[in-house]
């Protein structure tokens, strides 16, 4: 039987800072979880800005999540390589602005539909209602 190609896992700013912080509320579950997967997860450059942000207001290393990038825990893609990539992200940013979607989420959401059998490991709540493609369900690995 030919292996079965492994479903990537698209990582979103909470589990990163939660792995990372030890004093947050999910730090133990996204230990867990980054333990139980097998790397690279994808991430974007937007998620590693926002979570060395929220790091360094924490008074923790903000340069900790470049670290993951460096060790090959997390793979940083770039989601605005192209102009078919901008027309992308503008699209989610005006269907979602009611909410309002940040940049990093709407990167996110673009990694979904560019990487087959993808799902998202996040802590935000809005990625229940966010839809990759228009109106395929994004699966999700997030805390019961």
């Amino acid at each position: 039987m030919p292996a079965v190609p492994r479903p990537t896992v698209v990582v979103d700013t909470g589990p990163i800072v939660a792995l990372l912080d030890a004093g947050e509320a999910h730090h133990e579950w996204a230990r867990q979880q980054f333990d139980a997967l097998r790397p690279p997860l994808l991430t974007c450059e937007a998620v590693i800005s926002e979570a060395a942000f929220l790091l360094r207001r924490v008074g923790a290393d903000p340069g900790l999540p470049v670290t993951l990038a460096e060790r090959g825990v997390l793979q940083v893609a770039r989601c605005m390589a192209s102009t078919d990539d901008a027309r992308a992200l503008g699209r989610l940013l005006r269907q979602y602005a009611n909410m309002p979607m940040s940049f990093a989420d709407a990167c996110l959401v673009r990694l979904v539909e560019c990487t087959d059998d993808a799902s998202v490991m996040t802590l935000d709540g809005d990625f229940h209602v966010y839809r990759q493609s228009g109106r395929r369900v994004i699966p999700l690995l997030v805390p019961e």
